[in-house]
């Protein structure tokens, strides 16, 4: 596995419907830097579109346990950027690990805020 890590930013951020199919609700952000850009997102199936039968591999109890992890990690990212809200990660310095060309692991720059 080829490992590198890169100095970018959080070019734009959101909170709202995206991953698979639009169908998921969470945050979403472009990470960029020079000559490279990708997408992060986390939430989960968001519960207007999906609704939970006896065919989904999750619970409901599942879902409810990932959009309190997913508000947590927003929580974590507004502190550690020292901003009150999303839009405001815009902008923000990032540092990105990737793995054969796969964003692994992401953080804020703390030390540059």
């Amino acid at each position: 596995f080829m490992t590198e890590k890169v100095l970018g930013k959080i070019e734009s951020v959101y909170f709202g419907l995206a991953g698979y199919q639009a169908s998921q609700i969470g945050i979403q952000m472009v990470l960029a830097g020079k000559g490279w850009v990708t997408v992060y997102f986390k939430g989960y199936w968001d519960p207007s579109k999906i609704k939970h039968s006896s065919d989904c591999k999750w619970t409901e109890e599942e879902r409810d346990a990932s959009f309190s992890d997913t508000v947590r990690y927003v929580s974590d990212l507004l502190n550690t950027a020292k901003v009150a809200s999303v839009d405001q990660l815009a902008g923000i310095p990032v540092e990105c690990e990737f793995e054969d060309n796969s964003l692994k692991t992401f953080r804020i720059l703390e030390e540059v805020l």
